[in-house]
């Protein structure tokens, strides 16, 4: 079974941080290519960053360049998305997303129609 878990989503003020991690079970993490999307409440989901897994190349939306990092650790099968400098207009539910492939152009990775194994989600709330 494949399963993607996230975690580290919470309550945080405007300029504030958090960790978000992605667990991933049933598959081996480098064979899959990863990202993080979010969604607010009445907005459609968005690409936030991804990350390949041919080469560990990263993407970011426009609006989180500079303030998000994205990462894995093959060897704890683990993504994680560092969000810095958070606004109230980040708040929004972020979830995990992988997909096997043998390589997905950066240019697609924040598609969300490219990826078939989705995590619960997190919720991140950013307000004072």
């Amino acid at each position: 079974q494949l399963q993607l878990v996230e975690s580290g989503g919470g309550l945080v003020q405007p300029g504030g941080s958090l960790r978000l991690s992605c667990a991933a079970s049933g598959f081996t993490l480098p064979a899959y290519n990863m990202a993080w999307f979010r969604q607010a409440p009445g907005k459609e989901r968005e690409g936030v960053s991804c990350i390949r897994s041919v080469d560990g190349s990263t993407r970011y939306a426009d609006f989180v360049k500079g303030r998000f990092s994205i990462s894995r650790d093959n060897a704890k099968n683990t993504v994680y998305l560092n969000l810095n400098s958070l606004q109230p207009e980040d708040t929004a539910v972020y979830y995990c997303a992988g997909i096997r492939r043998a390589l997905l152009p950066t240019s697609i990775c924040l598609q969300e129609r490219n990826y078939d194994t989705w995590g619960q989600g997190t919720q991140v709330t950013v307000s004072s």
